[in-house]
């Protein structure tokens, strides 16, 4: 069965995408720490990222740097930070997050309210300057 984010990468499912390329999707996060949260994402589902190819590994992020650098240009910040934590969805995903301090980086602060529109040109925004 597909995995949610499968379904993101088919577009069964919306998103707000920012960038894609053949084997990788990076859209923003419907349930951010910060404005800029994205994910990226392999297109081949794989659950943990210790079972991608080495290869495969390597690709997905120098994909996330370019996104990362897209992201450090539009949304005001120290760095993006990045985490892999691999349990709310089973497909490999990385979490690129503008952050100003460590504990922007803590998920159990739960996600902040962006509206709709505000998503849609954080996206497209970002998106415009990354280099894929």
């Amino acid at each position: 069965m597909a995995s949610l984010f499968t379904k993101i990468i088919e577009g069964e499912i919306p998103s707000y995408k920012i960038a894609e390329d053949d084997k990788h999707f990076a859209f923003l996060d419907i349930r951010p720490l910060a404005r800029g949260h994205t994910l990226v994402i392999p297109k081949r589902e794989e659950d943990y990222i210790f079972d991608l190819q080495d290869q495969e590994l390597r690709d997905l992020i120098i994909f996330a740097k370019k996104v990362a650098r897209a992201i450090d240009q539009v949304i005001p910040c120290q760095r993006v930070g990045v985490s892999v934590v691999g349990l709310e969805v089973p497909h490999t995903h990385v979490h690129l997050i503008p952050i100003n301090s460590i504990g922007d980086m803590n998920f159990s602060k739960g996600p902040i309210t962006i509206s709709e529109a505000e998503m849609r040109e954080i996206a497209d925004n970002i998106a415009r300057l990354v280099k894929v």
